[in-house]
Protein backbone atom coordinates (compact mmCIF):
# COMPACT_ATOMS: atom_id res chain seq x y z
CA UNK A 1 0.00 0.00 0.00
CA UNK A 2 2.80 2.26 1.00
CA UNK A 3 4.26 1.62 -2.31
CA UNK A 4 1.77 2.49 -4.18
CA UNK A 5 0.95 5.63 -2.31
CA UNK A 6 4.70 6.62 -3.32
CA UNK A 7 4.50 5.54 -6.71
CA UNK A 8 1.89 7.88 -7.03
CA UNK A 9 3.29 11.03 -5.55
CA UNK A 10 6.23 10.26 -7.97
CA UNK A 11 4.08 10.06 -10.63
CA UNK A 12 2.02 13.25 -9.90
CA UNK A 13 5.18 15.67 -8.55
CA UNK A 14 6.52 14.42 -12.59
CA UNK A 15 3.45 15.17 -14.42
CA UNK A 16 3.17 19.00 -12.51
CA UNK A 17 7.11 19.50 -12.83
CA UNK A 18 6.55 18.94 -16.76
CA UNK A 19 3.77 20.86 -17.13
CA UNK A 20 5.53 24.07 -14.95
CA UNK A 21 8.38 23.43 -16.98
CA UNK A 22 6.47 23.32 -20.15
CA UNK A 23 4.88 26.59 -19.20
CA UNK A 24 8.16 28.10 -17.84
CA UNK A 25 9.86 27.43 -21.61
CA UNK A 26 7.02 29.56 -23.33
CA UNK A 27 7.46 32.05 -21.00
CA UNK A 28 10.49 32.70 -21.29
CA UNK A 29 10.40 32.29 -25.11
CA UNK A 30 7.58 35.16 -25.16
CA UNK A 31 9.69 37.31 -22.93
CA UNK A 32 12.85 36.32 -25.37
CA UNK A 33 10.58 37.81 -28.25
CA UNK A 34 9.99 41.00 -27.07
CA UNK A 35 13.33 42.06 -25.95
CA UNK A 36 14.12 45.35 -27.50
CA UNK A 37 16.24 45.08 -31.38
CA UNK A 38 19.94 46.12 -30.90
CA UNK A 39 20.94 49.56 -32.30
CA UNK A 40 20.84 50.58 -35.41
CA UNK A 41 24.25 50.55 -37.61
CA UNK A 42 24.79 54.09 -39.10
CA UNK A 43 27.88 56.14 -40.85
CA UNK A 44 28.54 59.28 -39.30
CA UNK A 45 30.25 62.36 -40.55
CA UNK A 46 31.04 65.33 -38.73
CA UNK A 47 30.41 69.37 -39.46
CA UNK A 48 33.82 70.23 -41.63
CA UNK A 49 34.70 74.22 -42.02
CA UNK A 50 36.11 74.64 -45.91
CA UNK A 51 36.89 77.59 -47.52
CA UNK A 52 35.40 77.99 -50.71
CA UNK A 53 36.34 80.22 -53.74
CA UNK A 54 33.60 83.06 -53.49
CA UNK A 55 31.66 81.66 -56.26
CA UNK A 56 27.93 82.34 -55.81
CA UNK A 57 25.70 80.28 -58.40
CA UNK A 58 22.26 82.34 -59.38
CA UNK A 59 19.70 81.61 -62.04
CA UNK A 60 18.11 84.57 -64.08
CA UNK A 61 16.37 86.05 -67.41
CA UNK A 62 17.76 87.39 -70.46
CA UNK A 63 16.66 91.29 -71.21
CA UNK A 64 16.86 93.51 -73.98
CA UNK A 65 18.77 96.85 -73.39
CA UNK A 66 16.16 98.19 -75.69
CA UNK A 67 12.90 96.38 -76.81
CA UNK A 68 9.13 97.79 -77.65
CA UNK A 69 6.56 96.70 -80.57
CA UNK A 70 6.62 98.77 -82.79
CA UNK A 71 3.21 100.89 -83.18
CA UNK A 72 1.58 103.83 -84.74
CA UNK A 73 0.45 106.74 -83.27
CA UNK A 74 -1.96 107.51 -85.73
CA UNK A 75 -5.00 105.75 -87.27
CA UNK A 76 -5.00 105.24 -90.83
CA UNK A 77 -5.05 102.39 -93.54
CA UNK A 78 -1.52 100.55 -94.32
CA UNK A 79 -0.22 101.96 -97.96
CA UNK A 80 3.61 100.31 -97.72
CA UNK A 81 5.21 97.91 -95.83
CA UNK A 82 9.27 98.37 -95.83
CA UNK A 83 10.68 95.57 -93.96
CA UNK A 84 10.80 91.90 -93.67
CA UNK A 85 10.42 89.75 -90.51
CA UNK A 86 13.80 89.16 -88.99
CA UNK A 87 15.21 91.88 -90.74
CA UNK A 88 18.22 94.12 -89.03
CA UNK A 89 17.23 97.88 -89.38
CA UNK A 90 19.30 100.99 -88.32
CA UNK A 91 17.70 103.85 -86.21
CA UNK A 92 15.51 106.03 -88.16
CA UNK A 93 14.37 103.69 -91.10
CA UNK A 94 11.78 103.42 -92.80
CA UNK A 95 9.38 100.71 -91.79
CA UNK A 96 5.76 101.31 -92.63
CA UNK A 97 3.66 104.07 -94.22
CA UNK A 98 0.08 104.80 -93.88
CA UNK A 99 -2.22 106.53 -96.47
CA UNK A 100 -1.50 109.69 -96.22
CA UNK A 101 -2.97 111.29 -99.56
CA UNK A 102 -6.14 113.06 -97.77
CA UNK A 103 -3.24 114.60 -95.21
CA UNK A 104 -1.44 115.70 -98.24
CA UNK A 105 -4.30 117.30 -99.94
CA UNK A 106 -5.38 119.06 -97.02
CA UNK A 107 -1.59 120.38 -96.95
CA UNK A 108 -1.55 122.16 -100.21
CA UNK A 109 -4.53 123.62 -99.26
CA UNK A 110 -2.81 124.94 -96.09
CA UNK A 111 0.35 126.17 -98.05
CA UNK A 112 -1.96 128.30 -99.92
CA UNK A 113 -3.20 130.05 -97.24
CA UNK A 114 -0.09 130.39 -95.78
CA UNK A 115 1.59 132.10 -98.76
CA UNK A 116 -1.52 134.29 -99.33
CA UNK A 117 -0.95 134.90 -95.39
CA UNK A 118 2.70 136.01 -95.93
CA UNK A 119 1.57 137.93 -98.96
CA UNK A 120 -0.99 140.43 -96.61
CA UNK A 121 1.19 140.43 -93.75
CA UNK A 122 4.50 141.44 -95.97
CA UNK A 123 2.06 144.28 -97.51
CA UNK A 124 1.00 145.61 -94.23
CA UNK A 125 4.56 145.54 -93.28
CA UNK A 126 5.65 148.07 -96.34
CA UNK A 127 2.07 150.12 -95.39
CA UNK A 128 2.19 150.18 -91.78
CA UNK A 129 5.69 152.02 -91.92
CA UNK A 130 4.14 155.05 -94.06
CA UNK A 131 1.06 155.08 -91.85
CA UNK A 132 -1.46 154.04 -94.39
CA UNK A 133 -3.03 150.87 -92.21
CA UNK A 134 -4.11 150.79 -88.41
CA UNK A 135 -2.04 148.84 -85.86
CA UNK A 136 -4.52 146.49 -85.74
CA UNK A 137 -4.72 145.73 -89.17
CA UNK A 138 -1.43 144.79 -89.12
CA UNK A 139 -1.31 143.27 -85.76
CA UNK A 140 -4.50 140.94 -87.21
CA UNK A 141 -2.49 140.13 -90.55
CA UNK A 142 0.35 139.04 -88.37
CA UNK A 143 -1.89 136.60 -86.53
CA UNK A 144 -3.31 135.17 -89.96
CA UNK A 145 -0.03 134.45 -90.59
CA UNK A 146 1.90 132.70 -87.62
CA UNK A 147 -2.05 130.73 -87.40
CA UNK A 148 -1.28 129.55 -91.16
CA UNK A 149 2.38 128.48 -90.47
CA UNK A 150 1.25 126.99 -87.26
CA UNK A 151 -1.65 124.83 -89.47
CA UNK A 152 0.94 123.94 -91.98
CA UNK A 153 3.54 122.35 -89.41
CA UNK A 154 0.82 120.28 -87.39
CA UNK A 155 -0.73 118.90 -90.88
CA UNK A 156 3.12 117.88 -92.10
CA UNK A 157 3.87 116.74 -88.71
CA UNK A 158 0.98 114.29 -88.98
CA UNK A 159 2.33 113.15 -92.32
CA UNK A 160 4.89 112.36 -90.85
CA UNK A 161 3.63 110.40 -87.79
CA UNK A 162 2.15 108.52 -90.81
CA UNK A 163 5.44 107.05 -91.83
CA UNK A 164 6.78 104.77 -88.96
CA UNK A 165 11.00 104.66 -88.71
CA UNK A 166 12.59 102.32 -86.47
CA UNK A 167 13.51 104.22 -82.87
CA UNK A 168 16.75 102.32 -82.63
CA UNK A 169 19.30 99.93 -83.98
CA UNK A 170 17.84 96.08 -84.07
CA UNK A 171 16.61 93.00 -84.75
CA UNK A 172 12.83 93.00 -85.86
CA UNK A 173 10.53 90.25 -85.19
CA UNK A 174 7.76 88.61 -87.03
CA UNK A 175 5.51 91.07 -89.11
CA UNK A 176 1.76 91.73 -87.32
CA UNK A 177 0.37 93.93 -89.68
CA UNK A 178 -0.66 93.38 -93.51
CA UNK A 179 -0.68 96.01 -96.60
CA UNK A 180 -4.47 97.39 -96.78
CA UNK A 181 -5.25 96.76 -93.43
CA UNK A 182 -6.39 99.84 -91.15
CA UNK A 183 -4.36 100.16 -88.30
CA UNK A 184 -6.01 101.89 -85.05
CA UNK A 185 -4.04 103.85 -82.66
CA UNK A 186 -0.76 102.14 -80.83
CA UNK A 187 -1.74 98.85 -83.10
CA UNK A 188 1.13 96.96 -83.19
CA UNK A 189 3.10 96.35 -86.27
CA UNK A 190 6.70 94.67 -85.54
CA UNK A 191 8.89 94.23 -82.56
CA UNK A 192 12.28 95.52 -82.65
CA UNK A 193 14.77 94.56 -80.14
CA UNK A 194 18.36 95.15 -79.49
CA UNK A 195 20.45 92.38 -78.64
CA UNK A 196 24.21 93.55 -78.35
CA UNK A 197 24.81 93.83 -75.92
CA UNK A 198 22.26 92.34 -73.15
CA UNK A 199 21.35 92.52 -69.89
CA UNK A 200 21.54 89.59 -67.88
CA UNK A 201 18.98 90.26 -64.76
CA UNK A 202 18.64 87.62 -61.60
CA UNK A 203 18.48 88.01 -57.92
CA UNK A 204 20.60 87.61 -54.96
CA UNK A 205 19.82 86.63 -51.01
CA UNK A 206 20.93 89.64 -48.90
CA UNK A 207 23.27 87.40 -46.80
CA UNK A 208 25.68 87.71 -50.18
CA UNK A 209 25.20 91.28 -51.01
CA UNK A 210 28.66 91.57 -49.47
CA UNK A 211 30.43 89.73 -51.61
CA UNK A 212 29.23 91.22 -55.08
CA UNK A 213 29.43 94.85 -56.51
CA UNK A 214 29.45 96.97 -60.05
CA UNK A 215 32.17 95.23 -62.32
CA UNK A 216 32.19 91.69 -60.79
CA UNK A 217 32.54 89.26 -63.81
CA UNK A 218 29.50 86.76 -64.25
CA UNK A 219 29.38 84.00 -66.44
CA UNK A 220 26.64 82.49 -67.71
CA UNK A 221 25.29 79.48 -69.53
CA UNK A 222 22.16 79.08 -71.46
CA UNK A 223 20.52 75.55 -72.54
CA UNK A 224 20.63 76.99 -76.63
CA UNK A 225 24.38 76.38 -76.65
CA UNK A 226 25.43 73.28 -73.89
CA UNK A 227 29.30 73.91 -72.73
CA UNK A 228 29.43 77.55 -74.12
CA UNK A 229 29.84 80.36 -71.68
CA UNK A 230 29.18 83.72 -72.12
CA UNK A 231 30.88 86.98 -70.12
CA UNK A 232 29.90 89.81 -68.66
CA UNK A 233 29.95 91.85 -65.76
CA UNK A 234 27.28 93.65 -63.04
CA UNK A 235 26.41 97.04 -64.04
CA UNK A 236 24.22 97.44 -61.49
CA UNK A 237 22.77 96.33 -57.93
CA UNK A 238 19.62 97.67 -56.53
CA UNK A 239 19.15 99.31 -53.40
CA UNK A 240 15.81 97.63 -52.52
CA UNK A 241 15.18 94.40 -50.72
CA UNK A 242 12.57 92.77 -51.81
CA UNK A 243 10.83 92.00 -48.36
CA UNK A 244 8.63 88.51 -49.51
CA UNK A 245 12.20 86.70 -50.87
CA UNK A 246 15.11 88.85 -49.06
CA UNK A 247 16.90 89.02 -51.86
CA UNK A 248 17.92 92.29 -54.43
CA UNK A 249 17.59 92.42 -58.01
CA UNK A 250 20.77 92.35 -60.04
CA UNK A 251 21.66 93.16 -63.17
CA UNK A 252 24.70 92.20 -65.60
CA UNK A 253 25.61 93.41 -68.89
CA UNK A 254 26.99 90.37 -71.68
CA UNK A 255 28.92 91.70 -74.65
CA UNK A 256 26.60 89.36 -77.10
CA UNK A 257 28.38 90.31 -80.44
CA UNK A 258 27.31 87.34 -81.92
CA UNK A 259 24.04 87.75 -81.28
CA UNK A 260 23.51 84.29 -80.11
CA UNK A 261 21.58 85.29 -76.68
CA UNK A 262 17.69 86.41 -76.82
CA UNK A 263 15.65 88.14 -74.89
CA UNK A 264 13.83 85.97 -72.35
CA UNK A 265 16.04 83.28 -72.13
CA UNK A 266 16.86 81.15 -68.81
CA UNK A 267 20.44 81.45 -67.75
CA UNK A 268 22.55 79.90 -64.98
CA UNK A 269 24.99 82.15 -63.89
CA UNK A 270 28.15 82.04 -62.10
CA UNK A 271 29.52 85.35 -59.96
CA UNK A 272 33.22 85.58 -59.56
CA UNK A 273 34.51 87.63 -56.69
CA UNK A 274 37.87 87.70 -55.16
CA UNK A 275 36.71 87.04 -51.57
CA UNK A 276 37.05 83.62 -49.97
CA UNK A 277 34.04 81.99 -47.98
CA UNK A 278 34.47 80.18 -45.39
CA UNK A 279 31.60 77.50 -44.90
CA UNK A 280 29.65 74.97 -42.75
CA UNK A 281 29.32 71.43 -44.93
CA UNK A 282 28.26 68.29 -44.88
CA UNK A 283 28.46 65.18 -47.56
CA UNK A 284 24.51 65.65 -49.36
CA UNK A 285 23.98 62.23 -48.13
CA UNK A 286 23.89 63.13 -44.77
CA UNK A 287 20.65 65.91 -46.05
CA UNK A 288 17.40 64.78 -45.80
CA UNK A 289 14.74 66.41 -48.46
CA UNK A 290 11.35 67.18 -47.73
CA UNK A 291 9.20 69.89 -48.47
CA UNK A 292 8.52 71.46 -45.52
CA UNK A 293 12.54 71.73 -44.89
CA UNK A 294 15.29 70.07 -44.96
CA UNK A 295 17.07 67.86 -42.03
CA UNK A 296 19.22 65.83 -40.54
CA UNK A 297 19.96 63.00 -37.42
CA UNK A 298 22.11 64.75 -35.10
CA UNK A 299 24.23 61.94 -32.90
CA UNK A 300 24.36 62.61 -29.38
CA UNK A 301 25.20 60.88 -25.67
CA UNK A 302 22.13 58.71 -24.26
CA UNK A 303 22.07 57.24 -21.10
CA UNK A 304 22.84 53.53 -22.80
CA UNK A 305 25.28 54.84 -25.31
CA UNK A 306 24.48 56.74 -28.73
CA UNK A 307 21.27 58.24 -29.60
CA UNK A 308 19.40 60.16 -32.79
CA UNK A 309 17.99 63.41 -33.25
CA UNK A 310 16.01 64.99 -35.77
CA UNK A 311 17.25 68.58 -36.50
CA UNK A 312 15.76 70.97 -39.27
CA UNK A 313 18.69 73.05 -41.14
CA UNK A 314 18.75 75.47 -43.84
CA UNK A 315 21.16 74.47 -46.82
CA UNK A 316 22.74 76.79 -49.42
CA UNK A 317 25.17 76.00 -52.41
CA UNK A 318 26.44 72.49 -52.93
CA UNK A 319 29.88 71.98 -54.33
CA UNK A 320 31.26 68.21 -55.59
CA UNK A 321 29.03 66.49 -53.44
CA UNK A 322 29.32 68.62 -50.31
CA UNK A 323 26.41 71.24 -49.06
CA UNK A 324 26.72 74.54 -47.42
CA UNK A 325 25.09 74.62 -43.92
CA UNK A 326 23.69 78.32 -43.14
CA UNK A 327 21.76 77.32 -39.86
CA UNK A 328 21.02 74.65 -37.56
CA UNK A 329 24.61 72.67 -37.21
CA UNK A 330 28.12 73.86 -35.41
CA UNK A 331 31.29 73.06 -36.15
CA UNK A 332 32.02 69.23 -34.78
CA UNK A 333 28.81 68.02 -34.56
CA UNK A 334 28.38 64.24 -35.34
CA UNK A 335 25.96 63.56 -37.77
CA UNK A 336 24.15 60.43 -39.74
CA UNK A 337 25.44 60.27 -43.29
CA UNK A 338 24.15 57.20 -44.68
CA UNK A 339 20.85 54.83 -42.58
CA UNK A 340 18.86 57.67 -42.19
CA UNK A 341 15.41 55.55 -43.48
CA UNK A 342 15.37 53.34 -40.60
CA UNK A 343 15.96 55.89 -37.70
CA UNK A 344 13.34 57.74 -35.36
CA UNK A 345 14.12 60.63 -32.55
CA UNK A 346 15.92 58.70 -28.89
CA UNK A 347 16.60 55.93 -30.99
CA UNK A 348 19.91 54.13 -30.22
CA UNK A 349 22.51 53.74 -32.57
CA UNK A 350 26.19 51.98 -33.33
CA UNK A 351 28.43 53.71 -35.74
CA UNK A 352 29.94 51.64 -38.27
CA UNK A 353 33.97 51.76 -38.93
CA UNK A 354 33.00 52.39 -42.63
CA UNK A 355 32.20 56.36 -43.78
CA UNK A 356 28.94 56.57 -45.96
CA UNK A 357 29.09 55.48 -49.73
CA UNK A 358 29.60 58.60 -51.25
CA UNK A 359 32.49 59.54 -48.63
CA UNK A 360 34.38 56.14 -49.08
CA UNK A 361 36.11 57.16 -52.02
CA UNK A 362 37.66 60.79 -50.19
CA UNK A 363 38.75 59.42 -46.87
CA UNK A 364 40.80 56.36 -49.00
Amino acid sequence: MLKRFLILILFSVLIFGGIFGLKFYQLQREAGRFQPPPPAVVAATEVTQENWPSTLSAVGSLTAIAGVDVSNEVAGKVEAIHFDSGQLVKKGQLLLELDASTDRAELQGLEAEMRLAKIRFERSKKLIGNNFISKSDYDQNHALLDETVAAVHAKRTLIDKKRIRAPFTGELGIRLVNLGQYLTEGSAIVSLQQLAPIYLDFTVPERHLNQIGRGHRVVATVQAYPGREFNGEISAVSPLIDQGTRSAQVRATLNNSEKLLHPGMFAQINILSDQALKVLTLPDTAITYNPYGNSVFVIEPGEQGLIVQNRQIETGQTRDGRIEIISGLKFGERVVSAGQVKLRNDMQVTLDDKPAPGERGISQ
